[in-house]
């Protein structure tokens, strides 16, 4: 057998392992994926005619709220649910099943590509989930073109790759699943401090460029150009640039962090 389908087929049995662990405990996926629909209805229910009035800067519009906040109301779901891998890998770090792993004749990668690749799945059905709730209460984006739909999806599926190895890496380095969670709760946070709520230039000036140039900013803007027509400006590169840097990062050092032998 050659590498290559060494690679693929060991991955794939890692892919299935973690499917299954996260159907049999479907708890922490749930509690994860209730933390971006719960700030979607609250914001557009409880804060919606304020904060839309605030942006439009007249009457309050409920509807444009909720063309605006979706997009990074998705965004937010890529991150809460990262964060459910960060807790896994640190779960196999301390049960020891890493270290049986490492001692099986199995392609040493496809351990983390098995997290990472299940991870991606569980984002792109979380954010299908979380669209689905956004459309039911008004989201709509009739301008987009197939080809915009088809971006957009690529882009939530680049930065889901990024994030998740930014997890695996997190989870890699903890001592327990509370301190990865607790690691990985920037990925939650990140989006507060974004333009996902509320726009940047309706920010105090000192923290503008902290908003302004985080990854969340030009992923969300980049999706708010695609889904509903508006000014994408350098947004486009500066998400692909933030996606490309962070999962070469989250690579490198999830992977030497795996492969250093435990002392």
């Amino acid at each position: 057998m050659s590498s290559l389908s060494l690679a693929l087929r060991d991955s794939s049995t890692m892919l299935r392992r973690n499917l299954l662990h996260a159907r049999r405990y479907p708890s922490l996926t749930l509690n994860l994926l209730l933390t971006p629909v719960m700030l979607l209805l609250l914001f557009v229910y409880i804060f919606g005619d304020t904060m839309s009035a605030g942006i439009g800067g007249g009457a309050p519009d409920r509807a444009a709220y909720i063309a605006y906040v979706v997009p990074g109301l998705l965004l937010m779901t890529v991150g809460s649910t990262v964060i459910g891998t960060a807790v896994s890998v640190s779960n196999d770090m301390s049960e020891g099943i890493i270290a049986r792993f490492r001692t099986m004749a199995i392609h040493r990668p496809s351990v983390l590509v098995g997290h990472v690749v299940g991870s991606v799945l569980q984002s792109v059905m979380s954010v299908v989930l979380v669209g689905a709730v956004g459309v039911a209460i008004g989201f709509r984006s009739t301008d987009a073109t197939v080809l915009e739909w088809l971006a957009a999806f690529g882009l939530l599926v680049l930065f889901a790759t990024a994030l998740t190895w930014i997890a695996v890496g997190m989870g890699l380095v903890s001592p327990n699943a509370e301190a990865a969670s607790n690691n990985a709760m920037p990925l939650i946070l990140l989006p507060l401090l974004s333009s996902a709520f509320t726009p940047v230039h309706s920010m105090p000036g000192w923290f503008q460029p902290i908003a302004e140039y985080q990854p969340f900013t030009p992923a969300i803007e980049t999706l708010r150009g695609l889904l509903l027509g508006s000014e994408i400006g350098n947004n486009g590169w500066l998400a692909v640039a933030w996606c490309v840097g962070l999962a070469v990062l989250g690579y490198f050092w999830s992977t030497s962090t795996f492969n250093r032998d435990p002392k």
